[in-house]
């Protein structure tokens, strides 16, 4: 049997859930504006952040006041001439390399010189065994001798013959016969003077001179040693040291710059030492080279220099420059007072009233130190060289002095004491780090009482016990700002590690 339910039972089952589904939707739109709330406050308290930066902007920092001028240092332009310089690297040279080596075979008698000597030219570096040679060269004048001996026979019998022709009591032709036997022999003795000069030219061989002045290398070859003439390494290697050449690169796109000054006269040029800073020589371009290297696209200069304290050696890697031209009366200002924009490079300009003024300026050269101005600025005019954190166009500054550099300390100050032996600063170190301090001295004082109660033997709970000493002045010396104190007495560091019982 099928009953039909109640009306009023439906009407009462459905009203809670109509009142449960309103308060679901009333607490959604509540929690929905309180986050709305929360996320406006954080907004408005974030433009509020945000507002001081946007009025102190242009180049101001996020703390400074606009109405506070900025503090700047400042200089004048100056006019001087300015020598154009162009840099390069490049390797020092001997200017004049021989390998010495003998002209004769023989056994080599004497060294004469000592391994980083400087000779002069002419001088004698070893000698060989002359005997063969002298002997070459006494025949060659003896042979002499006896041709002389033999033509002034033949000129005795040239004049009888030519008395007799002369007479008709000879005969012609046996005159000229022996006129033609004179002459041959006279070309007989120049061939034996030729003899003689080739045989004391040998002999004068068996001295080894240097070709050059220079300094000597290491010797190659050892007293009593054959030497000979076909020897690759030769005796020794002179290298001329003074004056002295450096071969230097330099940009293929300053060839013309560089002919144009050299068609002008002579070319200076500076070598810096190690610090590359110091001119430590300076000397004269000599030569150009004819053509580009294609791997490097760099030409080749060569410059001759004195060297007269040695301070450049054959092999060395230099830096060098090269003085084209000289800019006359250049207005000059500190590098430092050029700044780079979006739009080019400018400069800061203190006017009457200190209110700096960003100028557009043209800069034609510039190095470490100054840069050369071509347009923008004059001799009257003050330029910011320092304090551009906040500085603006249009900034108000105040000008201070340049003292120089402030000197930095070598080493730390020695702290000084109280006359009672205290240091002030430990007293404050150990109020502000006592925490430490304690850690470390119960934390000595734990370990040595954790050993010595784990029924370790006596040595061990000593030990814990100077465990606990050392990290108690652990915990000291990082408690203290200034110097250690007087280390801990034995009884306080003892005392708080007992022995283990047995």
């Amino acid at each position: 049997m099928l009953f039909k339910p109640d009306s009023t039972d439906d009407e009462n089952s459905t009203a809670p859930r109509k009142r449960s589904l309103v308060s679901r939707v009333l607490g959604r739109m509540v929690s929905l504006l309180i986050t709305l709330v929360i996320l406006g406050g954080l907004g408005y308290l974030g433009w509020l952040a945000f507002q001081p930066k946007q009025n102190g902007g242009g180049g101001r920092g996020a703390g400074a006041r606009p109405d506070l001028p900025v503090p700047v240092l400042a200089a004048t332009p100056q006019v001087h001439d300015v020598p154009v310089y162009l840099d390069g690297v490049g390797s020092v040279r001997a200017l004049n390399t021989v390998i010495v080596r003998s002209q004769v075979d023989g056994k080599l008698l004497k060294v004469n010189f000592v391994e980083g000597q400087d000779v002069k030219k002419n001088d004698v570096l070893g000698e060989i065994d002359p005997a063969i040679y002298q002997a070459q060269y006494d025949q060659a004048v003896a042979t002499k001798a006896k041709d002389e001996a033999l033509l002034a026979n033949q000129k005795i019998d040239l004049a009888r013959y030519e008395q007799l022709a002369a007479t008709n009591a000879g005969s012609k032709q046996q005159a000229d016969t022996q006129r033609a036997l004179v002459a041959q022999q006279e070309a007989i003795i120049k061939a034996d003077q030729a003899q003689i000069d080739n045989a004391r030219t040998t002999l004068g061989y068996t001295k080894i001179v240097a070709p050059i002045a220079g300094r000597a290398g290491l010797r190659q070859v050892d007293q009593g040693n054959i030497i000979h003439a076909s020897d690759t390494t030769g005796l020794v290697i002179l290298t001329q040291l003074q004056p002295i050449a450096v071969w230097f690169s330099l940009p293929q796109q300053q060839i013309m710059r560089v002919n144009a000054a050299a068609a002008k006269g002579q070319l200076a040029v500076d070598v810096f030492g190690n610090d590359g800073v110091t001119v430590i020589d300076t000397g004269k371009l000599t030569g150009i080279d004819n053509q580009v290297d294609p791997t490097t696209g760099t030409l080749k200069l060569k410059a001759e220099l004195p060297n007269a304290s040695y301070q450049l050696w054959p092999g060395q890697f230099v830096n060098v420059r090269l003085k084209v031209e000289t800019l006359p009366q250049a207005i000059v200002v500190p590098t430092s007072a050029v700044q780079r924009g979006p739009a080019g490079t400018f400069s800061y300009v203190i006017g009457a009233d200190n209110i700096a003024t960003a100028k557009p300026v043209t800069v034609t050269q510039q190095n470490e130190h100054e840069a050369v101005i071509a347009s923008g600025l004059t001799t009257s005019d003050r330029v910011v060289t320092t304090g551009f954190a906040n500085l603006a166009d249009g900034s108000r500054v105040v000008v201070g002095k340049d003292d120089g550099p402030p000197a930095a300390d070598l080493a730390p100050r020695k702290r000084s004491r109280n006359p009672d032996g205290k240091n002030p600063d430990s007293k404050r170190g150990a109020q502000g780090d006592g925490s430490s301090k304690d850690q470390g001295k119960d934390q000595g004082k734990d370990q040595g009482k954790d050993l010595g109660k784990d029924g370790q033997p006596d040595g061990q709970g000593k030990n814990g016990g100077h465990r606990g000493q050392r990290e108690h002045s652990e915990g000291d010396q990082k408690g203290q700002t200034g110097p250690a104190p007087a280390p801990a007495t034995g009884g306080e560091a003892s005392g708080g590690a007992p022995k283990a019982q047995p």
